[in-house]
């Protein structure tokens, strides 16, 4: 099992290159960092954690720009998007992008994408809120067909394009994994349907179980055709509580990901040390 951390990053916070060097001396996996391009004054959508939007959720650096500066401090560490707002950007423009940052890395990006829940942010973008699911699947297989094809289009009903060319291709073959993001059942299904992999919560797996919802999903991949092994789960925001984790390992979990603060490195690396320790009680 494998262990990365995910940061809001600001002005104010510890600067993507130093973290990136920091979880690379100590030997963890990977860096994540979420996305929001702005926050409406507005609020049609209650915050899921109650009450007001947290502060770095106005101030968050841009994901490809904070993790492209991770990779360039790095050799080993992977850097994903935890995770990019497909429906809030242009498949043409995102899937350079990607190509871009997972060539720069040579090969170290991981893609993890989802839908939003704040109705207002996407709405800002011209993306009608009721039809944002189809808008990102339509978006993904589009971007795949560019990283795949010499000469790609796609006629989906909101996104639609004629043969074109685009480079660089991604780094890796035939693309970076796309790691969908959200909550049971779902997103889990769409993971299942276009994706490379599963990001749930482990707040909203505690309902019913982690072990109960990670089974039910393996056994949807069956019946949808895959292979549950080509769907590995990344679990996000997991606290340091070792019999948590210890049954994540035992039920075969491929990565967790713990919340670091928007703060600066006096608060971050103890943080990490913390960690340190955990990883090592896990045996990793």
């Amino acid at each position: 099992m494998k262990i990365g951390a995910v940061m809001f990053f600001t002005t104010d916070s510890m600067q993507p290159a130093a973290l990136g060097r920091a979880l690379e001396e100590r030997e963890f996996e990977s860096l994540w960092v979420p996305e929001h391009t702005h926050v409406p004054s507005t609020r049609l959508t209650p915050y899921i954690g109650g009450g007001p939007l947290p502060r770095p959720y106005y101030d968050i650096y841009d994901p490809f720009l904070a993790l492209n500066a991770a990779a360039t401090a790095t050799t080993t560490l992977k850097i994903g998007t935890g995770i990019a707002l497909v429906v809030q950007r242009d498949p043409i423009v995102t899937a350079k992008m990607v190509s871009t940052i997972d060539q720069l890395s040579r090969g170290r990006f991981l893609l993890g994408v989802g839908n939003g829940w704040n109705r207002d942010e996407i709405e800002n973008h011209g993306t009608a809120f009721g039809t944002r699911n189809k808008l990102a699947r339509e978006r993904i297989e589009a971007m795949q067909a560019i990283w795949t094809q010499d000469e790609p289009s796609y006629q989906g009903e909101f996104v639609k394009f004629g043969p074109m060319s685009q480079w660089p291709k991604p780094f890796q073959i035939p693309y970076p994994p796309i790691i969908v993001g959200g909550a049971f059942p779902y997103a889990a299904q769409r993971a299942i349907r276009y994706g490379n992999g599963w990001i749930p919560r482990a707040d909203r797996l505690e309902h019913a179980g982690v072990g109960v919802i990670i089974k039910q999903f393996r056994d949807m991949a069956v019946e949808a055709g895959r292979d549950p092994s080509s769907l590995p789960i990344t679990i996000f925001r997991v606290p340091d509580d070792l019999t948590k984790l210890r049954f994540c390992q035992e039920v075969g979990i491929d990565r967790v990901v713990f919340s670091l603060p928007a703060e600066k490195e006096d608060k971050i690396l103890p943080i990490l040390d913390r960690w340190v320790q955990v990883k090592r009680d896990l045996g990793l």
